[in-house]
């Protein structure tokens, strides 16, 4: 699992830093959370876990994810123009 999530925050870190702008490097790193967690959710389950033991953690990212636009958006709000 170690090596898939290593795999997984590197894509992840490529898309971010290929973005030039704010707003849509923050949204890329915001949606790309709940994505993370759900590899390792499905990782974990497919070692053996049941839903039960992912529970917290699947509904984590189920919030991250519901609330991934105002979090961006305000991430944009707060970051000052460039000069």
């Amino acid at each position: 699992m170690s090596g898939t999530m290593d795999a997984a925050i590197a894509d992840l870190t490529a898309k971010v830093n290929a973005q030039t702008e704010v707003d849509s490097a923050a949204l890329t790193l915001i949606q790309g959370i709940p994505a993370m967690i759900q590899t390792a959710v499905d990782a974990a389950i497919a070692a053996g876990a049941t839903q039960s033991q992912v529970a917290a953690i699947t509904e984590l990212g189920t919030r991250l994810a519901g609330a991934s636009q105002p979090l961006a958006d305000a991430v944009v709000a707060n970051t000052p123009a460039a000069p």
